[in-house]
């Protein structure tokens, strides 16, 4: 009943300081699943599906908290989860990736695993939806890793892309695109985008945590929602970026109500 990417992504600043961030996307044709599905850290991110266990979410981010691995940390809650095969939990940390999909899960339900990222969906039109999510972030994705022989090595120039929320909900939108969810007699639908960095900001961008809990049209209406957001936050940044500084409202001019 769901399908979501769950992304790490490595990268540096442009004063040269290194950052991790984590993302998961996730839509549905049933509402409310960004309270559900979606759990972030700056350790690390996973999704939680299907027969959803919102403690395998919980949990999984506490364990990685805790120095765990992704994979040590999901696969001793499935082991525990008498449930297990009819869940769907996927996620990523620093280093590696992990990704299940229970036995019993309704068709078509499956699982993509990538080096920095994974796809995964059930009841969907077919596995063209996993792959063109999959293809779409792929193509946009931003990730430096160190290999000892070559030095650092960039997929891609980060300043010339969009945030990770954006490339998030593009990536849903392309599997949607192929299909998506197959129960097209269930109309009221939603979808969620959270993204956590270990870069400090003055202010916490509003557009990385945004949730559409019913519509019928989720994922278009979270892309606005992102625009509305990240055009929000800009004229927050410009019109109290003194005041962030200085952490204090006094250098706020009052403009009246």
């Amino acid at each position: 009943m769901t399908f979501s990417i769950c992304a790490h992504e490595a990268y540096e600043t442009p004063d040269g300081e290194s950052h991790h961030r984590f993302g998961v996307a996730v839509t549905t044709r049933l509402p409310g699943v960004g309270a559900l599905c979606p759990f972030v850290s700056d350790r690390g991110a996973v999704a939680t599906q299907s027969l959803i266990n919102v403690e395998l979410g919980e949990r999984g981010l506490a364990y990685l908290e805790d120095g765990l691995a992704i994979d040590d940390a999901l696969e001793a809650l499935l082991n525990a989860d008498e449930g297990a095969p009819q869940r769907q939990l996927h996620g990523v940390d620093r280093e590696e990736t992990f990704a299940f999909t229970g036995a019993e899960c309704v068709e078509h339900s499956g699982h993509l695993e990538h080096d920095n990222f994974t796809v995964a969906g059930n009841m969907l039109t077919g596995e063209d939806v996993l792959e063109a999510a999959a293809a779409n972030y792929a193509a946009n994705a931003v990730h430096e890793t160190t290999d000892p022989a070559t030095g650092p090595e960039a997929v891609r120039d980060d300043a010339e892309t969009d945030p990770l929320a954006k490339r998030l909900i593009d990536a849903l939108a392309a599997g949607n695109l192929e299909g998506g969810d197959k129960r097209e007699e269930l109309s009221v639908q939603s979808a969620a985008v959270v993204v956590e960095t270990t870069e400090h900001h003055d202010w916490e961008p509003a557009y990385d945590d945004l949730r559409i809990d019913a519509s019928e049209t989720p994922i278009a209406d979270l892309r606005e929602t992102y625009d509305l957001a990240m055009a929000g936050y800009e004229s927050t940044l410009e019109r109290y970026s003194d005041a962030f500084a200085a952490d204090s409202l006094e250098s706020v001019e009052d403009e009246g109500p």
